[in-house]
């Protein structure tokens, strides 16, 4: 998957379309998901044009990477999702049903989340 300069996180970063944000770092950007999938669904995006978490550590800066996992906690925190348990997950390919080539974590809590994935039928 290319890197689109288009896409929804792109055009957020350029500030084109607005988002509510939860944190704003040197290298990362924090905010809310507009379709929520728990009660708390934070998107934690790189502020770099990187399409997957495999091209973010491959291509990324330390200052970047740091930055990012730093991002993560921060937000997880500030969104009230440390406390009862939160997970976090990245869709890397289309294997993962990733839709947006922007790099991009989700943070999701507040609620019990079910199994990680579903086992395959027998």
């Amino acid at each position: 998957m290319a890197y689109d300069p288009n896409n929804v996180f792109a055009r957020i970063l350029r500030g084109e379309i607005p988002c509510k944000k939860v944190l704003e770092t040197k290298h990362s950007l924090a905010f809310h998901d507009i379709n929520p999938q728990s009660p708390v669904h934070v998107l934690v995006i790189p502020k770099g044009a990187y399409v997957s978490m495999d091209d973010f550590s491959a291509k990324a800066s330390e200052a970047e990477i740091a930055d990012f996992i730093r991002a993560l906690g921060e937000a997880a925190r500030q969104a009230g999702a440390v406390e009862g348990g939160y997970r976090i997950l990245a869709n890397n390919g289309a294997n993962a049903n990733q839709e947006v080539p922007h790099l991009h974590m989700h943070i999701f809590g507040g609620r019990r989340l079910g199994r990680m994935i579903d086992r395959p039928s027998s």
